[in-house]
């Protein structure tokens, strides 16, 4: 694919991050031109300053109550606002599996609602982590009625901190399942250029990785 640098949402999320590697991946990202760098909320700033003059507009990405999801939805929104006011440009927010597990639907959808309206407000784009991993056909099916009725951008795989990834067989059945208004993130564990087509042959329109470099080079 001659254009699969345009999937991938170039991410670092490592505890122990610092910021000349958060520096690194902008850098990466703007030669690559990548779609978007994801980044936790305190290098936001920090991104926005990095990618000022870079030719092609790359997103910055954020992550929202990550990586358990079990905040509160107040908490959740402050996050949300200050990341949107920090320069943000995408949210990807964990729903609260907790809510979810306990069968709390209306409330999981009334969060994600609240987070969907507050970021299409700034133009931006929301992308919802269901962590896939925990998730049953049922509550795969469920997870993504909730986040269509919430007027999501994307619903995404998983943050990469639980029990497993992405993997294709998942990602085409969320497809199935997904209105085609709301499209999919697959994340979590894809490290290869094999790996990166095969999500998106399934129907993957994002693919968030910390190897974006060695997908595209295929190295």
């Amino acid at each position: 694919m001659d254009n699969l640098s345009s999937y991938i949402d170039h991410t670092l999320l490592s505890a122990t991050a610092s910021e000349t590697d958060i520096r690194k991946i902008c850098e990466e990202a703007w030669i690559h031109q990548f779609k978007a760098v994801c980044v936790a909320p305190v290098y936001v700033p920090y991104v926005m300053e990095m990618l000022e003059f870079c030719p092609v507009k790359i997103e910055t990405a954020t992550v929202i109550g990550f990586p358990m999801g079990y905040s509160t939805t107040a908490t959740k929104l402050f996050e949300a606002r200050e990341a949107l006011q920090n320069g943000a440009t995408e949210l990807d927010v964990v729903m609260n599996l907790s809510q979810f597990k306990s069968m709390a639907y209306l409330s999981v959808r009334e969060e994600l609602k609240q987070l969907s309206d507050l970021a299409h407000e700034q133009n931006a784009l929301l992308k919802v982590i269901v962590e896939t991993a925990y998730l049953d056909s049922f509550d795969l099916y469920t997870a993504c009625e909730i986040c269509a009725e919430a007027k999501v951008d994307f619903v995404k795989t998983s943050t990469g901190f639980g029990p497993g990834g992405a993997d294709a067989e998942t990602v085409r059945k969320m497809r199935s399942i997904l209105p085609a208004e709301v499209k999919i993130k697959a994340s979590g564990g894809i490290k290869t250029y094999e790996q990166a087509i095969a999500m998106i042959e399934a129907g993957a329109e994002r693919i968030g990785t910390s190897s974006g470099v060695a997908i595209v080079t295929r190295a």
